[in-house]
């Protein structure tokens, strides 16, 4: 970005390192979108909605009631036939476990680390808004980025869910029934949280991308905690410390669909959430604005 692109307008009452900061994050946030991996990953998420919901239209044959056999597969597959808002509370289930994650840490690990190894880091520390405002800036884009992965995931799943099967009152966990208006709002809700899941992780992969110059190494680094932490989640010796796993909670968004709505579960991830954004976002800080960046 150019200083002229952020001159200070006379009588303007923002503060000229405030201006640095948003014109950062608006370079960031077009940087990011504008990559073809970026775009990439947007595709995948996009595509699966699309792959689970003809799948079970083949299978159902005329897309009627009742859903496919085995009743395997995320949750919520066999209601989609009879009503096709359930799939993107399918698609979510199916992709928030691996698929969103992964694409999150993608983007965290590089967040810092692509820019060291590009040797473009060092220019951005010429900026007068420093580098604790420089990883904030870093920070908020990933933190868009989970809300948009997310909201591609749930506006695909609602389309595809819109053109090959039913739409109507839905019915839920509880068994009674909702309107669709009531139904929409529920899943964009829903959508919300499950971006909000992400941003422990999110600050994880933020502080791994701190720790080194190499972006496929932080990259790395942080798809193998994911998968290294739902592992232990998965093991029943170690269920004393599932609960302070940060995907413990993330399918909780389901209780959303209680009627009435049981909130416990969901305040918990975000309160999991926050306390691991707290702890890695404060130990990114600590290492990024000690560290030594040279090249």
């Amino acid at each position: 970005m150019s200083q002229a692109e952020l001159t200070v307008v006379p009588g303007s009452r923002v503060p000229p390192r405030a201006l640095w900061t948003l014109g950062i994050l608006r370079s960031e946030l077009v940087t990011m979108f504008r990559r073809w991996r970026t775009l990439a990953l947007l595709g995948v998420l996009a595509a699966v909605p699309v792959l689970v919901g003809t799948a079970v239209r083949i299978e159902t044959g005329d897309g009627g009631q009742g859903g496919p056999g085995g009743g395997g597969g995320p949750a919520f597959l066999s209601q989609i036939t009879g009503n096709g808002l359930f799939l993107v509370f399918a698609a979510l289930s199916a992709t928030l476990p691996v698929f969103l994650p992964l694409a999150v840490g993608v983007v965290a690990g590089d967040s810092l680390a692509g820019e060291a190894g590009g040797g473009t880091l060092r220019y951005l520390l010429v900026a007068p808004a420093g580098r604790t405002r420089l990883l904030l800036a870093k920070y908020a884009s990933v933190l868009v980025f989970c809300l948009v992965a997310t909201l591609v995931v749930a506006v695909s799943g609602l389309v595809t869910g819109v053109l090959l099967f039913p739409v109507g009152e839905m019915t839920t966990i509880s068994g009674t029934r909702i309107g669709f208006g009531e139904g929409l709002l529920r899943a964009g809700l829903i959508a919300v949280v499950v971006a909000a899941s992400l941003v422990g992780f999110a600050a994880l992969g933020l502080f791994v991308s701190a720790l080194t110059d190499s972006g496929v190494a932080a990259m790395a680094a942080t798809v193998g905690v994911l998968i290294t932490v739902q592992i232990l989640d998965t093991m029943p010796q170690l269920s004393g410390i599932h609960p302070y796993l940060f995907p413990h909670y993330w399918l909780s968004f389901t209780d959303l669909l209680r009627d009435p709505v049981y909130g416990e579960g969901v305040a918990r991830n975000l309160g999991l959430q926050a306390l691991y954004a707290a702890v890695f976002g404060s130990a990114a800080w600590a290492r990024f604005t000690t560290k030594d960046i040279s090249v």
